[in-house]
């Protein structure tokens, strides 16, 4: 799927690329029939996947995304034993779109069936179906056709060698024509299947855009690192530290490098954790800890625990004798190390305000598989914590203009117990899903999260307070402004209690499709999910066609449709103005006879009605990937360019109102 924020705040740079509608082919496979014994065989599919993209794996539950199916059309001499079986390291993650577990193969897919050999000769004919997606779009059902011949008898070895066909997304080399009687794709009254791929390329090319991930993970880590500087572990620590590198010597220029060596020792330690974790379990590992039901559960609870450390009720710190050991250390040694063992007392002592934050970085940067992500957040937190002990040695007459410790950071530190909270619920959340508890609805995540705020906005006044908060009433500029936005977010929030989207809140909140109640009636639905009828529906009603190429397992399609569709204006357009034909390229429903199509010189076979919908985006449209938004009029011509994902919504008008004006020129 896509990017989650660390708070609903913090801005990612975007980088806009070109996108253009065109038929990918991701992946590559090669299909053999190995024999094992006299009366063993395996059929075996080895796919190499290009970066960024990923094929599910087996046996994912009904209503996800497309797994991996083994199909036989014929097969004599021979019986399927067992299911088809991934083979290699499988990526698991919760999908919040569909509440569920899914399984992916990235850069290398293997998949294997066994096959019994029962003696003499034996024909297997059939093909392997797969679904591959990237961040951004999926493509239909592929199929990769196979047929093997041979013979066995009975105990003895097997006579055929083994068999390599080579399959890609879009091309087959095994003929399977004789196994499906051979019909025609019909196009109606009118000729609506015609190609127009180069009226559509003459509108011009799609833009959407892309997340710079490890920019996006350095800054949350910064941004994790500057919330852990003002609390009150490491405020206090600043002053102290670089009055001492300064008095230490009377060379000011040996005290600045000290202190900048402190704060680079500070970067090394919290890189070097980030570098050990991802050492020991691995990228994938993190990835699929990060979506493991039972440690969602843990941590929800550990935050829950450190938000009642920062609220008063008792304080969380390391085994003293641990820093006591450490900083004995860097009394008896000299130099670099005692500069490094000072550091990393630093990190001790201040592990009850720094953990939990770090814990959150970790648990989110893990989501990406990547195994320099623990250590790019890890870096940007560092730099973040160890930038004000090399300002201020540079700099010293600072020191006495820095805000004093007081019951203002005893105020961030309150403020940060409340979001620990509000995440918390958000594990809590993946939990309930992967279960399918259903304790933790829509509504009610709404309804606590709006709790939670509305008490931080209290606090925030002086409404409330906590055992080690001061009894000055009075309330700061800073702090009045903080209170409205908390207020108003929970204000804002409401409405979702009925339905509203809230798309603020949508990478945090449970998927709407868990909202019991919902009075929201702003909403979209297909006139017709068959393209011929569709199109003779808008020539007769003499109204311009928007065909929405789709899939069940298409992820991005429902955040267009949640964040996009829902907007008042576009639904008008859609509802109004526009005939849309809804056409799911995944749909496994059978189609009455097998159709026998010819594409790229060579012959296929379409089996389902998802398998015609994808041969009309490829031929028609030229493309495969979704979703793909085209808009065309009563005899099939394209009235503007295609549009993929991207959830600009005055794009998207722009994109619908100019199709209305060319359909009406």
């Amino acid at each position: 799927m896509t990017q989650k924020h660390f708070i609903s705040w913090l801005v990612m740079a975007l980088l806009c690329l070109p996108v253009f509608a065109q038929i990918q082919e991701p992946v590559k496979f090669k299909t053999e029939l190995k024999t094992l014994s006299a009366n063993e065989a395996e059929i075996i599919f080895s796919g190499a996947v290009e970066n960024g993209w990923h094929i599910y794996s087996t046996d994912l539950p009904e209503g996800g995304p497309i797994s991996a199916t083994f199909n036989v059309d014929k097969i004599e001499g021979a019986e399927v034993v067992g299911k088809l079986m991934p083979r290699g390291k499988e990526i698991e993650k919760m999908d919040p779109i569909f509440e569920m577990k899914v399984r992916y193969f990235e850069k290398q897919a293997t998949f294997v069936q066994k096959i019994k050999l029962t003696g003499g000769d034996y024909k297997i004919v059939g093909y392997l179906e797969y679904g591959a997606c990237n961040d951004e779009n999926c493509l239909p059902p592929t199929s990769v056709d196979f047929a093997f011949t041979g013979k066995a008898a009975g105990n003895t070895p097997a006579t055929a060698e083994t068999a390599i066909t080579e399959n890609t997304a879009t091309e087959v080399t095994t003929d399977t024509a004789q196994t499906a009687p051979a019909t025609t794709v019909t196009s109606g009254t009118a000729d609506y299947w015609a190609p127009v791929i180069s009226e559509l390329g003459s509108y011009g090319e799609n833009i959407n855009n892309e997340s710079h991930t490890w920019i996006y993970i350095f800054f949350t880590g910064m941004l994790g690192g500057l919330l852990a500087l003002f609390t009150p572990c490491v405020w206090p620590i600043i002053p102290m530290t670089v009055s001492f590198f300064l008095k230490r010597t009377k060379d000011k220029k040996k005290g600045i490098r000290d202190a900048f060596t402190y704060g680079a020792s500070i970067v090394v330690i919290y890189v070097g954790l980030g570098l050990i974790i991802t050492g020991i379990w691995g990228a994938n590992a993190l990835n699929s800890l990060s979506t493991n039901a039972i440690f969602n559960i843990f941590f929800c609870l550990m935050l829950v625990v450190f938000a009642a450390s920062f609220f008063g009720a008792f304080e969380i710190t390391l085994p003293s004798r641990w820093s006591n050991a450490i900083d004995s250390k860097a009394e008896q040694t000299t130099g670099l190390l005692s500069i490094f063992l000072m550091a990393f007392t630093l990190s001790l002592v201040s592990f009850s305000c720094t953990g939990p934050i770090i814990g959150f970085l970790l648990v989110e940067v893990s989501s990406t598989g990547s195994y320099l992500a623990p250590a790019i957040g890890m870096l940007g937190f560092a730099i973040a914590l160890a930038l004000p002990f090399t300002l201020f040695a540079l700099f010293p007459s600072w020191l006495k203009s820095m805000p004093k410790s007081g019951g203002w950071m005893n105020v961030i530190k309150v403020t940060l117990g409340f979001l620990e909270l509000a995440f918390a619920l958000k594990f809590l959340s993946v939990a309930d899903l992967a279960y399918g508890w259903r304790i933790l609805d829509r509504e009610t995540f709404l309804a606590l999260w709006i709790v939670i705020f509305g008490l931080l906005g209290m606090y925030l006044l002086g409404k409330i307070k906590f055992p080690h908060d001061d009894d000055d009433n009075k309330v700061s500029v800073t702090r009045f402004f903080l209170a409205m936005f908390s207020l108003a977010f929970a204000v804002y929030m409401i409405p979702g209690l009925w339905g509203a989207p809230l798309k603020a809140v949508s990478a945090f909140a449970p998927p709407m499709q868990t909202q019991d109640f919902n009075l929201y009636k702003n909403e979209v639905h297909a006139k017709f999910n068959d393209f011929d009828a569709g199109m003779e529906y808008a020539r007769q009603n003499g109204k311009p066609v928007m065909i929405d190429f789709t899939g069940y397992g298409c992820v991005n399609c429902r955040k267009m449709e949640l964040s996009v569709w829902t907007d008042p204006k576009v639904s008008q357009l859609l509802n109004d103005d526009y005939v849309l034909i809804t056409l799911y390229v995944d749909e496994k429903t059978k189609l009455p006879e097998p159709i026998r199509i010819t594409e790229n010189g060579q012959e296929r076979t379409l089996r389902t009605i998802g398998d015609k919908w994808s041969y009309l985006q490829r031929t028609k449209f030229g493309a495969n990937a979704q979703p793909f938004y085209v808009l065309i009029d009563n005899e099939g011509k394209p009235l503007n360019k295609s549009y993929s994902y991207d959830e600009d919504i005055q794009k998207y008008i722009d994109f619908l109102e100019t199709g209305l004006k060319n359909y009406k020129k």
